[in-house]
């Protein structure tokens, strides 16, 4: 399968984005702050989100 290399780059940060996410989500429950839980979870789902949809192949994508 041929992706594209700006793809990869995006679907890169996509994955730091969720790390991120994970972070804030863990340190907004540990420390009772619940504005970094919700912008962490927003940023957690937005993240994995993206890397799955740009990691699937798209119709002009061959094997």
């Amino acid at each position: 399968m041929i992706r594209s290399d700006l793809r990869i780059v995006f679907a890169t940060i996509a994955v730091f984005a969720a790390l991120i996410g994970l972070y804030l989500v863990l340190d907004g429950l540990v420390f009772d702050a619940w504005a970094k839980f919700r912008y962490g979870a927003a940023a957690l789902i937005v993240g994995v989100a993206g890397f799955v949809l740009l990691l699937n192949p798209g119709p002009g994508d061959h094997a």
